[in-house]
């Protein structure tokens, strides 16, 4: 074998080796993406501080379908038109036995921080507006606690 087909072989060796590499930092990189949120528990503790009217959720129902739809849908269920990109798949906030298990201050966390391929909504939404987001996010599996002394009038 001549030093030109060594060194080409060589070549090959790493190049081989590189590849390998890629593909076990891609495979590690998705399993550690899809490992489940961790939200602490002073996160989950926070109480929603802005009481429900029905115009708050009006407000927000534009900024959910400009922000959130693609991915969550219109109707919350997981199933936007950019859902099926995505592994894990969006959340169905439609789903009463899960949601019933996640608090406002968890879902508000969240939304803050985001994690891919959920974008991070610090700086794009106020705290009030995610505070917001979370009671819109409730109203698609559980009725709005809005008194009909805080929900817009209704004309005749």
């Amino acid at each position: 074998m001549s030093a030109q087909q060594t060194k080409n072989v060589r070549t090959r060796k790493i190049l081989f080796v590189i590849l390998l590499m890629v593909i076990a930092g891609a495979v590690g990189f998705t399993i550690w993406q899809n490992r489940p949120w961790t939200i602490p528990e002073s996160a989950r503790a926070v109480k929603n501080p802005i009481p429900a009217s029905a115009a708050d959720l009006d407000t927000m129902r534009p900024i959910y379908r400009d922000k959130c739809a693609v991915c969550h849908g219109l109707t919350g269920r997981g199933d936007g038109h950019d859902a099926s990109l995505y592994d894990p798949k969006p959340t169905d906030f439609t789903d009463a036995r899960h949601m019933a298990g996640v608090t406002d201050g968890e879902l508000f966390y969240k939304l803050t921080e985001g994690r891919k391929p959920m974008p991070s909504f610090k700086k794009r939404l106020t705290d009030e507006q995610r505070w917001r987001m979370v009671m819109l996010i409730r109203t698609f599996f559980e009725p709005p606690s809005v008194s009909p002394a805080e929900s817009a009038p209704t004309s005749h």
